[in-house]
């Protein structure tokens, strides 16, 4: 039986408590800053959803097959340039070799052509840039600095301030057409290569090193392959052997298909070996 005392004492317990707040261990500081990242994380994921932009679907998109000529006009060198190699080879095993090339799609066939067939969103939309060619050819373009691979015209480097064309110093530009048919000045470029756009087919572009002093739009020209465009760029048309996504073949089943595009085409691949005896020979990648 209870004691009268115990339930007095009991009672003058929980009259104590009365009115009191309950306190989390360590004080309340700690809870109300949980709670204060709980609701700016909602907050955040709220409005990243609300605010996400919709996905770029400018052209060009992966349905889309472009080609666009390009050349190198450097003080110093002969005639117009172009890189070598075609960054879609295979190892033994059918696996491209090029991981920007597996990434992107984008690479030429020593013809002076960027042959833009995208394989992912990494090369469509406003990915499409000078500067994702250059990297698959591991090319270094700055606003002031153009840097090739050993693999490429030798290493050579053109920097604002140190190379000199003759005995003037250089300058970098771009110069742009939006069609190899054009027949006016270029757009050009003085900053930002790497983010010009390539919006359309057929469009040319030159990456040019020249005299400081001298107007860009007098001397830098589109590339002497730049006519054959169209030619040049049914070459490999389809380019169904080079997709990333095809199923493991024979190097004869390969071979057929190549032997195949040359049998049917052979117009195009005479136009094709042109720009490689235009250009003054550079070193192989």
């Amino acid at each position: 039986m209870v004691s009268s005392s115990s339930t007095k004492r009991a009672a003058r317990l929980a009259q104590k408590g009365k009115g009191k707040k309950v306190r989390f261990q360590g004080g309340t500081i700690f809870p109300l800053v949980v709670l204060g990242v709980l609701v700016a994380g909602f907050v955040l994921i709220a409005y990243a959803r609300f605010s996400r932009p919709d996905a770029d679907a400018s052209p060009p998109t992966v349905d889309d097959h472009w080609h666009v000529g390009y050349g190198f006009q450097l003080c110093g060198t002969e005639g117009t340039q172009m890189l070598q190699g075609a960054k879609d080879e295979r190892d033994a095993n059918q696996q491209l070799t090029s991981v920007e090339y597996l990434r992107t799609g984008v690479h030429s066939h020593d013809d002076g052509v960027i042959h833009w067939h995208a394989f992912t969103s990494a090369s469509t939309g406003a990915n499409a840039t000078l500067g994702t060619f250059l990297r698959v050819y591991d090319v270094d373009l700055s606003n002031d600095e153009l840097h090739f691979p050993d693999d490429q015209l030798d290493g050579a480097s053109f920097v604002e301030g140190e190379t000199k064309c003759g005995d003037e110093d250089g300058k970098l530009v771009v110069a742009v057409w939006d069609n190899f048919t054009d027949t006016g000045d270029p757009t050009i470029y003085t900053a930002a290569f790497n983010d010009i756009r390539i919006d359309q087919d057929s469009m040319v572009i030159v990456v040019a090193y020249i005299p400081e002093n001298e107007d860009a739009r007098e001397i830098v020209a589109m590339p002497p392959w730049a006519p054959n465009l169209p030619s040049l760029g049914a070459v490999d048309g389809g380019n169904a052997a080079n997709s990333p996504i095809l199923a493991t073949a024979g190097t004869a089943a390969i071979g057929e298909t190549e032997a195949t595009v040359a049998t049917e085409g052979t117009s195009q691949d005479t136009a094709d070996t042109t720009p490689a005896t235009s250009a003054p020979a550079t070193t192989g990648g």
